[in-house]
């Protein structure tokens, strides 16, 4: 099916009680086995382009392959800008066939994230696709501090910004290869009682499962960003591709290997943010 926009798969996950996983991809073989193991599942999944993919593969290539992927599927794809940090990476995003951009100001001070991000929804809209912003920072394990993020601030930043999801900082860290944090629910409960804007968890690798499975089922947590959870299990499984035979050469047997193990670890991650049936 087309590409559908991240409004389309968050709205009706915020409304029937469940969330949609951002998948931070690198390259197509990790975007290729997200759709299969979305496919299996028979839920949305939206394709996430970060700025470690960005500098690896150009957008403009990157939209044709999300589009490709999207076209064949039988489950709704976004294609989605992820740290977008500049007006002309999005308008690139926008131009190159993405249906989601996400504008990341959270660095700046709240009026100057405000007034750009601003910017960017409008452009998208304009487009008829959707904005992600994010208020508060979230920081990186073993590099910057993350800054919680107030309720009063995010509800004026969803007011003032018009953003279809709001990524939020409650605890959540970039780049955590352990799952022994946790999420600061009382500050999520108080950011819901101000907006009504779908809320997005970045660095999801880091939050407990059954977390994050109780949040996707009751609460505006409506997307995870999940991306070192599943680059381990990709980077394990080449790893046992390359050592199984070490006379073996061709890189695209070896990283056919890898396909089966990244379904599967995908799957397990989309199961658990599934309403219950």
């Amino acid at each position: 099916m087309p590409l559908v926009t991240l409004a389309d798969v968050l709205q009706p996950a915020l409304r029937d009680g469940y969330a949609v996983a951002g998948l931070v991809t690198l390259g197509w073989e990790d975007m290729r086995a997200y759709v299969a193991a979305a496919e299996a599942e028979g839920c949305p999944v939206i394709l996430q382009a970060g700025p470690g993919c960005r500098a690896h593969t150009p957008l403009p290539v990157l939209g044709k392959m999300f589009r490709h992927l999207a076209e064949g599927a039988s489950v709704p794809v976004v294609a989605h800008l992820d740290h977008g940090y500049t007006f002309d990476e999005c308008r690139e995003a926008l131009d190159s066939g993405f249906t989601s951009l996400m504008f990341d100001g959270s660095r700046k001070p709240l009026a100057q994230n405000i007034d750009e991000t601003a910017q960017i929804a409008e452009m998208a809209h304009a487009a008829g696709i959707s904005c992600e912003g994010e208020i508060g920072f979230v920081g990186y394990s073993g590099g910057e501090s993350s800054a919680g993020t107030d309720p009063q601030e995010a509800a004026r930043f969803a007011a003032e910004t018009g953003v279809d999801a709001m990524a939020i900082s409650v605890g959540n860290v970039h780049l955590q290869t352990d799952k022994e944090g946790g999420l600061d629910e009382p500050r999520i409960r108080a950011i819901e009682a101000l907006t009504d804007v779908p809320l997005v968890i970045h660095g999801g690798s880091g939050v407990p499962v059954a977390q994050r499975s109780a949040l996707a089922r009751t609460s505006q947590v409506c997307k995870f960003n999940i991306g070192t959870e599943l680059r381990m299990a990709f980077g394990a499984a080449l790893r046992h591709a390359v050592n199984s035979d070490p006379e073996r050469f061709d890189r695209n047997q070896i990283l056919a290997d890898t396909h089966d193990p990244l379904v599967t670890a995908t799957r397990g991650v989309l199961r658990a943010f599934m309403k219950d049936e």
